[in-house]
């Protein structure tokens, strides 16, 4: 067999085709970025509280195509004034041939948003860096743990 053929043997030795990913592209579909109470806000004082929410989501765009969304946003506040708000939308369109139906949703939900975090962070702590505030590094985030607390599953820490 080639190095260039994309087949396996199943346990009766028939061939059959390997699952083949591709990033086809990536995108910022929409980024967002409030400094509502400049310029008092760049002079605060005292450590700034950070709410982070994210959200994915994934839809067919085409055959063997999908679009992968993550959704970002951060909002930075000391006391009860808001230093800055950021949104940020990234997506990116994922090539998908051979892929078994249900390893479709785990792949677009956990591992496709995964692919696309590092890129996202980026931007995000550049946004807030360019709003006058120090780059906000945001943690690593555990998507597989978001895909099972939204499915209810009842694998996640915590759950009785």
């Amino acid at each position: 067999m080639a190095d260039d053929d994309l087949q396996t043997n199943d346990a009766n030795g028939a061939d059959e085709p390997l699952p083949q990913v591709s990033i086809l592209t990536q995108y910022v579909k929409d980024l967002s970025f409030e400094n509502p109470n400049a310029p008092a806000s760049l002079q605060a004082e005292g450590q700034p509280r950070i709410d982070v929410n994210v959200g994915v989501n994934a839809r067919r765009a085409a055959d063997n195509m999908y679009e992968v969304e993550l959704k970002i946003s951060a909002t930075a506040m000391v006391g009860e004034t808001t230093s800055f708000v950021v949104d940020l939308l990234y997506a990116g369109v994922f090539g998908l041939a051979n892929v078994p139906e249900e390893a479709l949703e785990p792949f677009l939900i956990i591992e496709a948003p995964r692919i696309l975090f590092p890129f996202a962070r980026r931007i995000v702590a550049d946004a807030t860096r360019d709003g006058g505030f120090p780059p906000l590094m945001l943690d690593p985030i555990d998507f597989h743990s978001l895909y099972m607390a939204q499915r209810g599953d009842g694998s996640q820490v915590g759950n009785a």
